[in-house]
């Protein structure tokens, strides 16, 4: 009998639905039970230190150029010293000099180093929505040459994440045996301010395998940059992963972290309910049986379950996102967008702005006028109440990931290319990175 302490959760009725993004979603017959850690490190998060964003974020505000094109389904953009690295889905690993992404809009393919060949990423394989995916950077990188990537291996039946030597060309995996699928791969990393990494898993089409502490699957994984366990991550017991953050995720594809430090994810929902989240160390976020609030047709309400941290937003079941990369833009280069949450949308062709506020900084709406959602609901995590506004809808269709560069410009990566573009989309020169600034 495994030590991880588990509260039954009662049985969803099984029936089959088409997710707006394509894919099929089971919901089980079965009874979950949530897993609880052993032991929980403390949360630190305490009311912001920095200035929450008065008003809403505009395209009025800044000027997109179109800064790369003829991009080959370009998934993840990273910064690291003077270079950016960009993986491509149905390909490897590119470089661009980050000054050449600051100062010119007429950059292709070619005028990027090709790092990494597909072929040099060991049993790599590029089913549905896997492939090469997330890149990161060593945190001392450049006096640190390394890289990490997450790929999908063996025809999708895994992931991996493999740390790359520049210098030597040495390439070791550092986590593997990551549960993968034609979709819900999961795919970002990120190194965190500790300087530990961030890894995002996806359920891999079996949504029970999040509420399995011994699995990698539909989790947040935390840990250093050799691949072992982060110290003070929690205590999942006996049968637990160390390397377990948090668990109960579906498919997060963004992260990111706020100036405390406190991190933040996005994740695909079931036929819509996307969210957008704030994580406590230790928590689950009770996919697949918790997803809605008390209107919900299909989810049990999170207020019914303690055992599970709700999101921040939650668009419900008539409102698709899609979301994939997000991006915390604490940046002075566009003062009006400063201290807000950027979220990419996919089906959605949207780039959303949340607004982040506490309860009493929201009294009296004067914040809300201009924002298209505001989630204050009861049954969501009360830390902030989020605003989210829409911004470039439909302008250039599938939005994949957003990063700020060093020049403080905001870097969004399309998606045009990976079959389930609509309407005008694909253009002639997709994919494509776009720099918005003012």
């Amino acid at each position: 009998m495994s030590p991880i302490r588990r509260r039954l959760l009662s049985a969803v009725g099984a029936s089959i639905v088409v997710g707006t993004a394509g894919c099929l979603e089971q919901l089980s017959s079965d009874p979950l039970e949530l897993a609880t850690p052993e032991a929980t490190p403390d949360d630190d998060w305490t009311a912001p230190d920095w200035e929450p964003a008065d008003g809403e974020p505009s395209e009025d505000d800044v000027e997109p150029t179109t800064v790369v094109s003829g991009l080959e389904i370009p998934w993840d953009l990273t910064f690291a010293g003077a270079d950016a690295f960009v993986t491509e889905r149905d390909g490897g690993l590119l470089r661009f000099d980050a000054a050449d992404l600051e100062t010119r809009s007429d950059l292709v393919p070619a005028d990027a180093d090709v790092v990494l060949e597909r072929t040099d990423l060991p049993d790599r394989a590029a089913p549905g929505e896997g492939g090469t995916l997330g890149v990161a950077g060593h945190p001392d990188y450049p006096d640190e040459p390394l890289l990490f990537v997450y790929y999908t291996v063996d025809d999708g039946v895994g992931n991996r994440v493999v740390r790359y030597d520049l210098e030597s060309s040495d390439l070791e995996p550092i986590l593997d045996e990551i549960p993968g699928a034609t979709t819900h791969n999961g795919g970002r990393i990120t190194v965190g301010p500790d300087d530990y990494l961030w890894v995002l898993t996806g359920d891999a089409e079996e949504p029970a395998l999040t509420q399995d502490p011994s699995s990698l699957a539909g989790a947040v994984l935390r840990v250093d940059t050799d691949g072992e366990p982060a110290p003070d991550n929690p205590d999942w017991g006996a049968d637990g992963d160390p390397r377990t953050y948090t668990l109960g995720h579906r498919n997060p594809q963004g992260i990111d972290f706020t100036p405390q430090g406190a991190p933040l994810i996005a994740e695909h929902g079931p036929v819509a309910r996307d969210e957008v989240a704030m994580l406590r160390p230790g928590s689950n976020y009770g996919w697949d049986v918790t997803r809605g609030g008390p209107n919900d047709p299909d989810y049990e309400n999170y207020e019914e379950h303690t055992a599970v941290t709700p999101p921040l937003v939650n668009t419900g079941p008539e409102t698709t996102w899609a979301p994939s990369g997000l991006t915390f833009y604490d940046e002075d280069a566009i003062e009006p967008w400063e201290n807000r949450v950027f979220v990419c949308g996919l089906v959605s062709e949207t780039l959303y702005g949340v607004t982040l506020r506490t309860g009493n900084e929201n009294e009296g709406g004067e914040n809300e006028d201009d924002a298209d959602a505001v989630y204050d609901g009861p049954w969501l995590d009360d830390r902030f109440t989020a605003t989210v506004s829409t911004l470039f809808e439909g302008t250039y269709g599938r939005l994949r990931h957003a990063a700020p560069g060093p020049d403080g410009s905001l870097y969004v990566l399309t998606s045009n290319r990976d079959g389930r573009a609509s309407g005008a989309f694909p253009l002639e020169r997709d994919d494509r990175i776009v720099r918005i600034e003012v």
